[in-house]
């Protein structure tokens, strides 16, 4: 009976490279600086700039779209009765308004 040839080794897979995702605004700020091949002080101006459009827009009736990452708007918040979990007692918390982030498809589809 012939010996049997060992099986060949299986590779193992190919580790793909991790992606670094900044966490600070100083940190995200210097990435897009350098990914977009401007100065921190350029993309901080950028940043300030989405930032200022993005509250502005949040106030619309139509709220405001950031394609492919969030849709931003204006909610009611109902009056109502909440309980102090240590007391008991009721406490009345007034109507107010909110902001709403709907998480869109896209985000969803890059993260997820």
């Amino acid at each position: 009976m012939p010996a049997k040839k060992p099986a060949p080794a299986k590779k193992a897979p190919a580790k793909k490279a991790k992606i670094v995702v900044p966490t600070t605004k100083a940190a995200i700020l210097a990435e897009v600086a350098t990914k977009a091949g401007i100065t921190k002080a350029q993309a901080e101006a950028a940043y300030a700039t989405l930032l200022a459009i993005a509250y502005a827009g949040a106030k619309l009736p139509a709220g405001i779209t950031l394609p492919g990452l969030v849709k931003l708007s204006i909610g009611k918040r109902a009056a109502r009765v909440a309980r102090n979990p240590r007391t008991g007692a009721e406490i009345k918390v007034p109507a107010a308004k909110v902001v709403k982030a709907k998480v869109l498809k896209a985000l969803k589809d890059g993260a997820l």
